[in-house]
């Protein structure tokens, strides 16, 4: 044992001596490649020191620090520095290929048909397209109870919703009954949500009501319902388009904030619109902002209201807010708000009939036309002065209704646990408006209350929209006429009471606690439907979406990183008010790809807080600033743009007699930093794995990370 220490001690001695020349000679380069070459070198020293270590034989510790601590500069240790390694090169082919498939098929759509023969293929294609035919293999007798009684419960509730959301779109009841019988069948057969009920809703009846009107004031004229059915058919063509070109992300450019403004300042626009039933108005504005209502309301105060109406309408207004707020109280008990409509409808008419209450002023619905679904084919614009608003109404009206529609969708998808393809419903909805624009329906689509009720109902499948389907056809052969008597106070508070659960207060004040720019676009989108019109507030709701992303993207964030006391990680100072900054470093990240959008505004940034912390530490004493590390783990590609900007940013720190030093780029940046020989200009031994390892190579001693 005595002569292996002794052996040990002269091969250390020579170890040393051999470093400390190493050393000497690395201080006299200048040359960064002919530094790096003497760095390896030293490196080797150091894994020969690591080689006898294992073998079992003790170094001496302070002879080790003494040699790695010359030899690195001042730190301590010698860490493995591993080196940034680019991605295998792909051709342009494979790139395109890639870009196109995450873009356009990021769900892998083809994987189950691979090494399937031709028949099953076909049957799996079927099955794609016409889901019934895939989970209506495992339909039984307990399914169909479930979807039984949830069809039931929303028939009842859909049949008079239907006669009363007719109007806000200026159509006779009829047609609204006709889209609840034909469209829900159409998404049995192609939609993949098993809770999804179909048919009109509120807020694009309202939609599709404004802007026919403003192409076609006479809303009785049979142009207008032509029109109607024009914009019907390229609503569904708009729809189709997107799930077969695999557009659908398209719609997620609508943020979650307009949407709550647009949907909420809908549901005040709706609600008001309502007070020319409720109130017995019968000069009523044609406009929708709530200057002009309320304007209209007032000025026939006197002599427009109509206080049996008003008696009427209130009352059932009162009722149908009670049994939801039963409802909402005692989840069992959804099915008193769900037959409350129905009830209402029944009671009123009976009500109106055997007091003769029309005859004192109180507006009734007259007339519901009786049977099935006429064709319209032959009433669609593929010509004429009317097929460019047609098409502009229907891209519109498409749009929002498949934003409704898909958001619901997958928020019941997610509470159920099971996936739903957001292309496949793009592909129903628009079949569904397609085949409705020929059978007399205008656009349709899921509602959220009708789709709760339906959850709420047990429904198991997509059958409970054929089980609705039918109950809607068998009130258009058998009882239509029945509704005769029926008061429109009561469809309004129908109405009323359909749409205020649409005004989430809730989310509305989440908005402003989490996000102060998304409550902003929340508010553009309510102010804008409720003082100018839907239209115009759907435009603001577009706008102000696509401006945060362009702001986002535009005017990346970056801050200053500073080392978390005990450990290797790095994080922004102002969020770990302990971390640290290192002597002579200042540490910057940039959290955004970089693109020409962006590139000089991140150069300008990165030299403002090189600037300003220069300034801050002459102040106090400190060194100065030798090297600037920039962390790019946040950022995910880089553009030539961005390139030519870091160039100029390399020669600026060097007029500086600052170093910059790269941490951590991703596969594209650094295949592309290779590319542009940025790297070769940079100098290889300037880009890091990490933060942790650029520090431990060029911090002053005293200020290396554990």
């Amino acid at each position: 044992m005595e002569k292996q220490e002794v052996v040990w001690l002269r091969f250390e001695e020579k170890v040393k001596v051999t470093s400390s020349s190493l050393v000497l000679s690395m201080q006299g380069l200048e040359d960064p490649k002919l530094h790096q070459k003497w760095r390896k070198r030293m490196l080797q020293v150091q894994e020969l020191y690591a080689l006898v270590a294992s073998f079992g034989y003790r170094m001496s510790q302070r002879v080790s620090d003494e040699v790695v601590a010359m030899a690195m500069g001042g730190t301590r240790t010698l860490p493995h520095i591993q080196r940034v390694e680019a991605p295998p090169k792909h051709t342009l082919f494979q790139d395109i290929k890639h870009y196109v498939m995450e873009t356009l098929f990021p769900d892998n759509p083809f994987e189950k048909y691979m090494d399937q023969t031709l028949s099953r293929k076909f049957v799996l294609g079927l099955q794609s397209l016409f889901p019934i035919f895939d989970w209506g293999r495992d339909y039984n007798l307990k399914k169909f109870r479930g979807d039984l009684m949830a069809g039931l419960t929303l028939a009842s509730l859909v049949i008079p919703q239907d006669i009363a959301y007719a109007k806000l779109g200026n159509l006779e009841p009829q047609y609204a009954l006709y889209t609840s019988f034909v469209t829900p069948l159409v998404y049995a057969f192609m939609g993949s949500s098993r809770h999804i009920a179909i048919g009109p809703v509120s807020v694009v009846s309202l939609l599709l009501g404004t802007m026919l009107t403003n192409e076609i004031s006479n809303y009785k004229s049979h142009e207008y319902l032509r029109l109607a059915f024009t914009a019907t058919f390229f609503a569904g063509i708009t729809q189709m388009a997107l799930g077969v070109l695999r557009l659908g992300f398209l719609v997620d450019f609508l943020s979650h904030a307009a949407i709550v403004g647009f949907m909420s300042g809908s549901a005040i626009i709706i609600s008001l619109q309502q007070l020319k039933g409720l109130l017995g108005i019968q000069n009523f504005t044609k406009n929708t902002d709530i200057v002009s209502v309320m304007r209209s309301v007032w000025s026939t105060v006197h002599h427009g209201w109509n206080w049996e109406t008003i008696v009427i309408g209130v009352s059932f207004l009162l009722f149908l807010l009670m049994t939801k707020t039963i409802a909402k109280r005692n989840k069992k008990l959804f099915w008193v708000a769900a037959i409350a409509p129905m009830i209402s409808i029944v009671v009123s008419t009976f009500f109106v009939y055997i007091t003769r209450a029309d005859k004192k002023g109180v507006s009734i619905l007259r007339h519901v036309k009786k049977g099935v679904n006429p064709s319209s084919a032959s009433e669609i614009f593929f010509s004429g002065k009317h097929l460019g608003p047609g098409v502009r109404i229907g891209v519109v009206a498409g749009a929002v209704a498949l934003t409704e529609a898909v958001a619901i969708g997958r928020t019941f998808a997610a509470l159920k646990g099971y996936s739903l393809d957001g292309n496949k419903e793009m592909v129903a909805m628009g079949a569904m408006n397609v085949i409705g624009s020929l059978t007399s329906c205008y656009v349709s689509t899921g509602g959220f209350s009708r789709s709760a009720v339906n959850h709420m109902a047990g429904c198991k499948t997509a059958a409970s929209n054929i089980i609705m389907s039918i109950v809607v056809l068998l009130t258009l052969i058998l009882i239509t006429p029945l509704f005769k008597y029926t008061p429109n106070a009561v469809l309004a508070s129908i109405v009323i009471a359909a749409v205020i659960g649409l005004v989430d207060i809730e989310a509305i004040i989440l908005l402003w606690k989490i996000d102060k720019f998304d409550f902003v676009a929340c508010m553009g989108a309510f102010f804008g439907v409720v003082f100018i019109s839907v239209e115009i507030g759907l435009l603001i709701a577009v706008a102000i979406s696509f401006a945060k992303i362009l702001l986002q993207l535009t005017r990346p964030r970056t801050a200053i990183l500073g080392n978390i006391p005990g450990t290797t990680a790095y994080r922004n100072i102002q969020q770990y008010t302990k971390a640290t900054q290192i002597t002579g470093m200042l540490i910057i990240s940039v959290d955004s790809a970089i693109y020409f959008s962006n590139c000089n505004y991140i150069k300008e940034r990165i030299l403002r807080w090189l600037r300003d912390e220069g300034t801050q530490r002459a102040r106090s004493g400190s060194p100065r600033i030798l090297y600037l590390i920039v962390e790019m783990s946040p950022v995910t590609d880089i553009d030539t743009s961005g390139i030519y900007s870091f160039e100029e940013l390399y020669r600026n720190l060097q007029k500086r007699e600052v170093k910059l030093v790269l941490a951590n780029p991703g596969p594209i940046v650094i295949e592309k930093l290779n590319a542009s020989k940025l790297t070769d200009l940079i100098g290889e031994d300037k880009i890091f794995l990490s933060v942790a390892d650029a520090v431990s190579t060029y911090a002053p001693k005293g200020e290396e990370v554990l």
